[in-house]
């Protein structure tokens, strides 16, 4: 068969851009690569990407830099990482109210399902519900009597509307009937330092947060959100068996990066964190902070994001959350 001189030009030209493709996969990362939080410093989030940026550092032999971009419920981190070149070298490691519960909650410019590339799943993990020392409870069912005589008056801390924190406590009110007042703040661990401070009066937070200060008695944990004790935690009640059937609520975290990501690229960086997450050490430490880690495929996590923001698309229309 003979080609004409310029489908031999095309021929080669896209010969060319496939090696380079490849030489550029198997070379990767060559620079720095960044991994983007949407919580401010002192949340699970924040302890998540460190560890994980710690071990990429140590395989990569390339630094792996955290940037925190706090606000909008970490929609600013995960909007800067959708219009991100799609190299690899910027990472989100979002939680579900990034890529799940945003889209429902407030106009997004960008689409999580079409714009960010599942990359792999790191930990589900329980909140905890925690009030500061000088809240008059140490039961679920104390603090709910508490809230039914005294309706609004206490007020409950998040991480921003529609964060997960903020959807577990409206999730509690709303199998409890009973009212607080939500005070917004730009980040989960802004959230807790307010607890400790005596400034509100019960969030629901991460063990990685709030642990060290439940240890202190400088906050006092009542239960965790998950259908099952934390193996961290064995002492804690569940939210269910403390007097509120039928609750729950996981927090998981996992990476994503842009759109149109190479194929090659997305394996890598999933070979390369499902190899970290492997480590009994990793795994240790998420336990230790109430997490249990995660063994999904790449096509396995994409499944879940997407029957996650189906899942949370109805409760939120079905409540009536809103955005800031």
């Amino acid at each position: 068969m003979k080609y004409g001189k310029t489908a031999r030009v095309l021929m080669i030209a896209l010969s060319g851009a496939l090696i380079a493709c490849t030489a550029a996969a198997q070379s990767y990362p060559v620079k720095p690569v960044r991994i983007l939080t949407g919580q401010a410093p002192g949340g699970a989030t924040d302890y998540f990407a460190r560890l994980f940026a710690q071990k990429l550092n140590e395989a990569w032999k390339q630094p792996v830099v955290v940037e925190t971009r706090a606000g909008a419920a970490g929609a600013i981190a995960a909007e800067l990482t959708a219009k991100a070149p799609p190299d690899g070298y910027t990472v989100l490691l979002s939680t579900a109210g990034q890529v799940v519960i945003n889209p429902h909650i407030t106009k997004l410019s960008y689409d999580p399902l079409k714009d960010l590339t599942p990359l792999a799943y790191i930990t589900g993990s329980a909140l905890l519900l925690v009030v500061h020392p000088s809240v008059p409870v140490h039961s679920v069912k104390e603090l709910i009597a508490l809230t039914r005589a005294r309706p609004g008056k206490l007020n409950q801390g998040s991480g921003g509307n529609g964060s997960p924190a903020h959807l577990a406590m409206e999730l509690f009110k709303y199998l409890t009937g009973t009212k607080m007042t939500h005070i917004s703040f730009k980040g989960l661990g802004p959230a807790v330092a307010a607890l400790v401070a005596g400034e509100i009066d019960v969030t629901f937070a991460s063990g990685a947060s709030t642990q060290a200060f439940v240890k202190a008695e400088r906050l006092r944990a009542l239960a965790v959100s998950t259908p099952k004790r934390a193996r961290a935690l064995p002492d804690i009640p569940t939210v269910a068996e403390a007097g509120v059937p039928g609750y729950e609520f996981t927090i998981w975290f996992g990476f994503y990066g842009p759109a149109a990501m190479p194929a090659d690229v997305v394996n890598r960086i999933h070979t390369e964190l499902a190899r970290i997450l492997a480590q009994a050490d990793v795994r240790d430490r998420l336990i230790a902070e109430g997490g249990e880690p995660g063994n999904l495929t790449l096509e396995q996590f994409a499944a879940f994001t997407r029957a996650e923001h189906a899942k949370w698309g109805k409760v939120i229309r079905a409540t009536g959350i809103k955005g800031d």
